[in-house]
């Protein structure tokens, strides 16, 4: 069974951080694009960073370069998303999702093959 399983959000102070975790199984992972995307109430989904198959490409959303990091980690089946410097425009559901792109970029449009139930993150003080 494929399947992408998030972890990690919560309730965060404005210049707080956390660190999401991606579980992914069923699949092989270094055979797919990851990605990190959110969505805020009555806003769309929006890619927040990739990660290439070999993890040497990442991208980033510009609302969050400098602040976010994206990693994986093979022997564990998980991806990461380091997050600091949180501000309240950050607040949303986080979702994990895989995309099955031989040769292709692992872009940070919204077609992916598959996704997580996503996790909260909340900015506030």
């Amino acid at each position: 069974q494929l399947q992408l399983v998030e972890s990690g959000g919560g309730l965060v102070q404005p210049g707080g951080s956390l660190r999401l975790s991606c579980a992914a199984s069923g699949f092989t992972f270094d055979n797919y694009c990851l990605g990190w995307f959110r969505q805020a109430p009555g806003k769309e989904r929006e890619g927040v960073s990739s990660i290439s198959r070999t993890g040497s490409n990442t991208k980033y959303a510009d609302s969050v370069k400098g602040r976010f990091t994206i990693s994986k980690d093979s022997a564990k089946n998980t991806v990461y998303l380091e997050m600091n410097s949180l501000k309240a425009e950050d607040a949303a559901v986080y979702y994990c999702a895989a995309a099955w792109r031989p040769g292709r970029p692992c872009g940070l449009d919204r077609g992916y093959d598959l996704w997580g139930q996503g996790t909260q993150v909340t900015v506030s003080s």
